[in-house]
């Protein structure tokens, strides 16, 4: 197990962050809402690291402390794509260290018991539960880090076709690759049409990124579409850091969409490409305690 200050996983970290994030967005969120508060306080080196399969490190953090939250009764266990605070979230404070490493321990105690019960009480008693480290992939969003990893295993050309059809089934019309040497990162065109009266040209540009996307990416993309669309879209594998998604947003300017790793892989999720969906079920063990309470016996 990766540890961090001797006292835990360093997805600890995130326990308090989460929780917090959730709450500062009125009490629920999308994971990538919730991954994009907690980053503002994220230096540009941790948002960089790379789990061995090439997912975000902080993000896959985030999910492990999510699951815990979840486990402790202070977020909502819907598999819907929101993360929602429960009344006993609502209710707790910032979370400490020490809180953060009750949870993890006390949940890693109630799975270790399950384990020995289930065996008959067959093991050794210092047999436990396997721990996760910070690599940990095998959540119900490890899909994520695999999809992330082909897009990023693609050639260049493939990755804009890739998003040639992901706009299109967004709703864009017209959606063409124009890639070429000399056309100052713009990789293609579509229009997104609103109604009958209303449409939008908008180019776009492909990052096949593993690492961070700057501000520099966003001002040299939006110098090169000036004059020739009403809006712009930077798609990437990567990330971007919080001063591009500020230069992104800025006044005056024409503004640009940016689309990273996490928001492709949701709208695949979404729009149901490329993905195929399979049941899933986390034991609730608390449904199960509810029948070690005696209040009667069974008759003959």
């Amino acid at each position: 197990m990766t540890e961090g200050t001797g006292s835990g996983p360093k997805f600890l970290a995130m326990f308090g962050p989460v929780l917090k994030a959730v709450r500062d967005l009125g009490g629920s969120a999308q994971p990538r809402e919730v991954y994009e508060h907690v980053a503002q306080g994220l230096s540009t080196e941790v948002i960089a690291e790379q789990t061995p399969s090439g997912a975000p490190r902080h993000e896959n953090q985030m999910g492990w402390a999510r699951y815990y939250l979840v486990q402790a009764g202070l977020l909502d266990s819907s598999q819907r794509g929101v993360w929602t605070l429960t009344d006993l979230g609502r209710e707790a404070g910032d979370l400490s260290h020490e809180q953060a490493t009750t949870i993890f321990r006390e949940n890693r105690e109630r799975m270790a018991a399950t384990k020995r019960e289930s065996k008959d009480a067959d093991l050794d008693s210092d047999d436990d539960v396997d721990e996760p480290d910070d690599d940990a992939e095998d959540g119900p969003e490890d899909h994520r880090a695999h999809v992330i990893a082909v897009l990023k295993s693609m050639l260049p050309s493939g990755f804009e076709r890739f998003c040639q059809r992901l706009l299109r089934e967004a709703g864009f019309q017209s959606v063409e690759v124009t890639g070429r040497s000399g056309d100052e990162g713009i990789d293609g065109v579509g229009v997104l049409r609103v109604n009958t009266l209303v449409s939008f040209k908008v180019l776009f540009q492909c990052k096949r990124y593993k690492d961070v996307v700057g501000p520099s990416t966003v001002r040299d993309f939006r110098g090169a579409m000036a004059g020739r669309a009403d809006k712009g879209i930077i798609l990437t594998t990567g990330r971007f850091t919080a001063a591009a998604r500020k230069e992104s947003m800025r006044d005056g300017v024409s503004p640009i969409e940016l689309v990273d790793g996490t928001a492709l892989v949701e709208m695949l999720e979404r729009l149901k490409m490329g993905l195929v969906p399979v049941p899933a079920y986390r034991v609730d063990e608390a449904f199960f305690r509810s029948f070690d309470t005696v209040v009667g016996e069974p008759g003959a």
